[in-house]
């Protein structure tokens, strides 16, 4: 229950805090303002870091206060944060900033006891690197991978994509090695991500800036060490290479080509992979979804591949760079650029422009998709076991508040709809796992849970359908929810079926994805939803 109430703790701190920050920083200006070099037209708030922080450092506190790792990445992470955020405001100096970097690899090292001592396979049976070679030696990979994360983050959600799919990975392998500290620190990150991610895909209204983008480089490098390296295991010390490789190869090819051209390999250009793959003609999120998709390939070949041998995973990542590489190099010598026919035959697109603009696909599935998802929510607080007497209090409570608000503020209804869906959704799932794992083999079991791929297939209609400009746009975050939402409940574990923690988590991803739709495509008019709110409430306190 504790990974549960981080993950929900995290989620609604970060979605709290992040317009908050963002009205405060717009009030006095602390924007990011366009240049040749950003992509993006408007001054832009950079105070998204502060609030995913606070989000993951707040239940983390809670749960493992006592910890001396712990202790030790919050004091790492926090002084990078601190640093980040005066950096986003007043622009430090390259050394100021290295210099904070080291001190905080270095409380990581020396009180955290994060250290690359082993090498497995790729060094003599049982060798272990002394510590006048290990302390410097993981002070320059936290220092490095922390950059190169900070580097990655060009385009809207790009960074903070990259590692939502890098805790995803580090949270499951830590369970696998039965290290549950570690998993807490990924759920509490993670759902910090899922909260600020919602403001900062393309078009963003809210920037990590360097204070979020160093904290999530240190948060993962630093967590993928521990995890090899921190007490014995079966885990390929290579895993971090593989989890962390994209931005890494991202950020040695950029200094390469910079150094090779005669330049400090820290100066500032548009050599990126993301930059070059808009050159090649690609769209911003189009981009970003590539990289994404890349990003993924990694994340799955560190699961399944996690128990290879040391040299077969190093090559296996040496074999992807190099492929990346050449891709690159070679659309870079052609010249060759995307053209818009190229992603769709015109047949098909001409005839899915004449099924959007008939709108009988939309008028159908949203016809559905408004009935089928607060149904489908009331009956999982229907099936749920008998709830805490503090949350059916909390049920209760927000049952009057719906209520009055739908007689006296119909205005504020969306808002206080969305913090009632963050609240029920999680501990209503949570509930009616065990009765719905009990009943696993029968047909209505089976066609309970199969309703949740039917809200999935939905989605995707109503985002490719929608006829309306304010409606649901898909985004390339959806990507990383419909990932995960689908392959969690696939892992190859069976200890996680047996718990249905993979599929409860898929449903809470899913049932949070569909309400974000329905408040979309609703427009405000979301009275009807209240009333199956209210009734999903009730069917829970009782």
């Amino acid at each position: 229950m504790s990974f549960l109430t981080t993950l929900l703790i995290s989620v609604l701190i970060t979605i709290a805090l992040t317009p908050a920050f963002s009205a405060v920083a717009l009030r006095f200006q602390w924007v990011d303002l366009p240049s040749e070099r950003k992509v993006h037209s408007i001054p832009t708030p950079r105070v998204g870091g502060c609030a995913m922080a606070l989000g993951a450092f707040i239940p983390l506190c809670y749960w493992l206060h006592a910890e001396p790792f712990l202790l030790a990445y919050l004091a790492g992470g926090a002084l990078l944060v601190l640093l980040g955020g005066v950096d986003d405001f007043r622009d430090l100096s390259p050394k100021a900033k290295f210099a904070g970097q080291a001190a905080a690899a270095l409380i990581a090292v020396i009180p955290g006891g994060v250290r690359i001592e082993s090498l497995g396979a790729l060094a003599p049976d049982g060798f272990l690197l002394p510590g006048w070679c290990a302390v410097p030696l993981t002070v320059l990979v936290i220092v490095g991978v922390t950059n190169a994360i900070n580097l990655s983050d060009g385009l809207d959600g790009l960074a903070g994509g990259l590692s939502l799919l890098v805790f995803a990975g580090i949270g499951y392998l830590s369970y696998l090695d039965a290290n549950p500290s570690i998993g807490l620190i990924s759920i509490a990150l993670l759902g910090a991500l899922f909260g600020f991610l919602r403001f900062n895909t393309h078009p963003a209204s809210v920037f990590m800036g360097d204070a979020g983008s160093q904290f999530l480089g240190f948060s993962a490098i630093t967590l993928a060490l521990a995890l090899t390296q921190g007490h014995p295991t079966a885990l390929s010390p290579v895993l971090p290479l593989i989890l962390l490789g994209f931005p890494v190869l991202d950020t040695l090819t950029v200094m390469v080509t910079r150094i090779s051209a005669g330049r400090s390999p820290f100066s500032a250009d548009k050599n990126h992979f993301h930059h070059n793959l808009m050159a090649l003609g690609f769209l911003h999120p189009e981009s970003v979804f590539i990289i994404y998709v890349f990003q993924a390939f990694l994340l799955f070949s560190a699961v399944y591949f996690r128990y290879y041998s040391d040299w077969s995973l190093l090559a296996g990542y040496l074999a992807f760079s190099l492929l990346v590489l050449y891709g690159f190099s070679h659309a870079s010598r052609t010249r060759r650029t995307v053209t818009r026919s190229g992603f769709l035959d015109a047949r098909i697109a001409q005839w899915l422009r004449r099924l959007k603009r008939e709108g009988v696909v939309i008028r159908y599935s949203f016809r559905l998709f408004e009935t089928g998802v607060p149904a489908l929510l009331l009956l999982t607080c229907l099936v749920a076991e008998r709830a805490h007497p503090y949350l059916r209090l909390a049920c209760l409570g927000c049952t009057v508040a719906i209520l009055a608000v739908c007689l006296l503020r119909a205005g504020w209804l969306p808002g206080l709809l969305r913090f009632v869906f963050y609240l029920l959704i999680p501990f209503s799932v949570y509930l009616s796992g065990d009765r719905v794992a009990l009943l696993s083999d029968t047909l209505l079991a089976r066609c309970y849970n199969a309703s949740f791929g039917a809200v999935a297939v939905l989605i995707i209609l109503i985002s490719k359908f929608s006829r309306r400009k304010s409606g649901f746009r898909s985004t390339p975050m959806d990507f990383l929810i419909i990932i995960l939402a689908l392959a969690v409940p696939n892992l190859p574990e069976q200890q996680i079926q047996d718990y249905q923690l993979g599929l409860t988590a898929a449903k809470i991803l899913l049932l949070y994805f569909s309400f974000e739709v329905l408040q979309a495509e609703m427009r405000g008019k979301m009275r009807r939803t209240a009333l199956w709110t209210v009734a999903s409430l009730l069917a829970l306190a009782c």
